[in-house]
């Protein structure tokens, strides 16, 4: 008699914990579809600011064309990762080649608009950098659950592709901050993204 009862507690267990693991499961895979919908909406808006400012007729024309061309590309490529990635990374690289200069960014700053977008693009560039980690992170915890036998075992992830990591240079350009161009700006509030 007691060796049933073992066995029935230990089916109990055995089913909780693929439930509770299925569960858990289901959970990661929303928040990884929700923090890729962020990241989605992050990078669209720094690519929308860098258009504006390649716009704002304030940089050289050569940085604007730089600046339009690589914001462009960016807006434009919403399909496939791999190239994704790279288009990104080269919005990412036109930033930086356009305020390697101090010069560029003082002279954004010298017009009230040109400083509006220059915290706009800051605070992109920042978020961007933010989502970009938040989504990592969730495919690192989703990919950890997938890797366990009984997960593997018992195909609890479905038909569902195994997630991948979001890799592209998202490092901020070196005088791009509104307070090293100027040192007044800390009372400049830029509007929270609403999307």
């Amino acid at each position: 008699m007691q060796l049933w009862l073992w066995a029935v507690l230990l089916v109990v267990l055995i089913a909780g914990y693929v439930a509770a693991t299925s569960n858990r499961l289901d959970r990661l895979h929303a928040r990884l579809d929700a923090t890729r919908a962020a990241l989605d909406a992050q990078l669209l808006r720094r690519a929308a600011v860098t258009l504006e400012i390649a716009a704002s007729a304030l940089l050289d024309p050569a940085t604007s064309v730089l600046l339009a061309s690589a914001a462009h590309e960016a807006r434009a490529s919403s399909g496939d990762d791999a190239d994704r990635e790279v288009v990104e990374s080269t919005l990412t690289f036109a930033l930086r080649a356009a305020f390697a200069d101090p010069d560029e960014a003082q002279t954004l700053a010298a017009e009230p608009t040109g400083l509006a977008l220059l915290g706009e693009l800051e605070a992109a560039t920042t978020k961007v950098l933010l989502a970009r980690r938040f989504f990592n992170d969730a495919v690192t915890a989703t990919l950890a659950i997938r890797r366990h036998r009984l997960v593997r075992w018992l195909r609890l992830a479905g038909r569902v592709a195994a997630p991948t990591f979001f890799e592209m240079d998202d490092a901020t350009p070196a005088h791009l901050s509104v307070a090293q161009v100027d040192p007044n700006a800390e009372a400049l509030e830029v509007a929270p993204d609403v999307d």
